[in-house]
């Protein structure tokens, strides 16, 4: 006689207008087990992409010790949607002799057709999972991208409030009144070539500073310090994470110093982590900048420079990373296992490239040049600040329009036909010429507006290069240099100064 039970289980992953209750799912059990006992077995709030189920784990117990004769669901996509999770189930219902029902699809799993069909039916399954998820996440980029607020927790500073955009009801920052002044002093006290994280963590216990989840620490301050959240996004951040190789959802014009930014995961990012910026994207924000770029970007670089020692590992970095570029087509240079590449070259091969070309080989000819540009330079004065000046901003935008639109046209370039290529290289020289042009404008700004002594400032660090830190070196190059240009042998410096 057999003395086995007949099982029921039914799962629900969320409570939804649209979605069956578990109470449901197990009175279509019962009427398909014709009013007969049975043990229920149900998990709520469990997805069925996987078997890490309590009460399906049970059930799978209760099988392999010989008590269950039938497991019977309201529907398949109920116990599984995995092709691989449900062939196992299958194969273990049969070791033990257990029979599967699917109460609204009818399987029958005693014959070879009900079994092939029974297998169908989970390849449909797993592809609608499969097919939300996408559609999920093509609806996350889509809105991110347009600037909307993607969840997360509020930062530090902030509160939110409803707002529309674009038709669609979302939320966006506010920044509390309160505590505008402790963000700005976070910055400004991390800026300070001499300030380290600890420094600042120890400044705020001792002015008594409460943050909203209590104990100010480093890994906190961290990721205040990095967030974009609080920058007043101008051309110079523009610049900064195009140059760290962000994907920059808006255009250049629209980079006007008044809003700030969020940073997102990319489709093309390999890693979650926040400090990392390559193939994340980074769009503007509805809400207003806190923090002058400036101050931001010498924290945010600061940061970057802060890297534990290993000397196993080769170099990955430069103080060059973002000045230098290929003398062919403009694309910048990365460094890659202590060699300088094309990005262009890499990418698609349409570049020669710039040669073979050292890091540090490279950086011994550009501190030489610095060192003899300097060397007229004779009194120290105190460091001043440059104020913003719009011809700058005007110049910037209309460089990053053009450098944009020869990107395009170095991509269509791929598989073109031959009358395509004579008049996009044509284009290119005539956008190049342009590019220079600015270039000159800006670097004729640059060297009315850059004092003497700020310069000669520069030049301690540059007796004393091999002890200064990363971020001091990209400070002093930024300040001197507008682009260095290579190809081989030929290195062409453009100057600030």
């Amino acid at each position: 006689m057999d003395n086995r039970i007949d099982a029921a289980y039914g799962r629900q992953s969320v409570d939804k207008k649209d979605s069956i209750s578990i109470e449901s799912q197990l009175e279509f059990c019962r009427h398909e087990l014709k009013g007969g006992s049975f043990k229920e077995y149900t998990d709520k709030g469990f997805s069925g992409k996987n078997t890490d189920r309590p009460k399906y784990q049970e059930l799978i117990r209760d099988i392999k010790a010989g008590r269950i004769k039938r497991v019977v669901v309201y529907k398949l996509d109920r116990i599984s949607r995995s092709i691989l999770d449900f062939a196992s189930m299958m194969e273990l219902f049969q070791e033990h002799s257990v029979e599967f029902i699917s109460s609204t699809e009818k399987f029958d799993t005693s014959t070879p057709m009900g079994r092939a069909m029974l297998n169908i039916c989970i390849v449909f399954a797993q592809l609608e999972r499969e097919t939300i998820q996408k559609r999920v996440a093509d609806a996350w980029y889509s809105r991110s991208q347009k600037g909307f607020r993607m969840g997360g927790p509020v930062p530090y500073g902030f509160h939110t409030e409803p707002v529309t955009m674009e038709g669609v009801n979302t939320k966006r920052f506010v920044p509390n009144q309160g505590d505008i002044e402790n963000i700005k002093l976070l910055f400004d006290l991390y800026a300070r070539p001499e300030v380290s994280l600890g420094d600042v963590t120890r400044r705020i216990s001792e002015l008594g500073i409460k943050f909203t989840n209590g104990e100010f620490q480093r890994a906190t301050l961290t990721r205040m310090l990095r967030s974009p959240v609080y920058v007043q996004a101008d051309m110079d951040i523009y610049e900064f994470f195009k140059g760290q190789g962000a994907v920059i959802a808006n255009e250049a014009v629209d980079f006007t110093g008044l809003t700030a930014c969020y940073l997102y995961h990319g489709r093309d990012s390999k890693t979650r982590n926040m400090d990392a910026i390559t193939g994340k994207v980074l769009v503007l924000a509805p809400h207003e900048g806190i923090i002058p770029s400036d101050v931001w970007l010498q924290c945010r670089r600061k940061l970057m420079g802060n890297r534990s020692y290993q000397p196993a590992r080769k170099p990955v970095n430069s103080w060059l990373a973002g000045k230098i570029k290929c003398g062919r087509c403009g694309y910048a240079l990365k460094v890659v296992s202590a060699y300088l590449q094309c990005n262009k070259r890499r990418a698609d091969r349409s570049c020669d490239g710039a040669g073979t070309v050292k890091v540090a080989d490279m950086e011994a000819v550009v501190y030489c040049e610095m060192v003899r540009k300097l060397a007229e330079f004779h009194t120290l004065m105190k460091r001043e600040q440059n104020t913003v000046n719009p011809k700058v901003t005007e110049l910037k935008v209309e460089l990053a329009q053009i450098e944009a639109e020869i990107e395009k046209l170095l991509e269509a370039l791929t598989n073109a036909s031959d009358m395509l290529i004579s008049y996009a290289n044509t284009k290119i020289t005539e956008l190049d010429s342009c590019r220079q042009s600015l270039v000159r404008q800006l670097a004729e700004i640059a060297a009315a507006e850059v004092p003497p002594d700020r310069v000669l400032r520069m030049s301690e660090f540059l007796d004393d290069w091999e002890n200064a830190s990363l971020e001091d070196k990209r400070a002093v190059v930024d300040s001197l240099i507008v682009r260095v240009s290579v190809i081989g042998d030929s290195v062409d410096i453009q100057w600030k100064i």
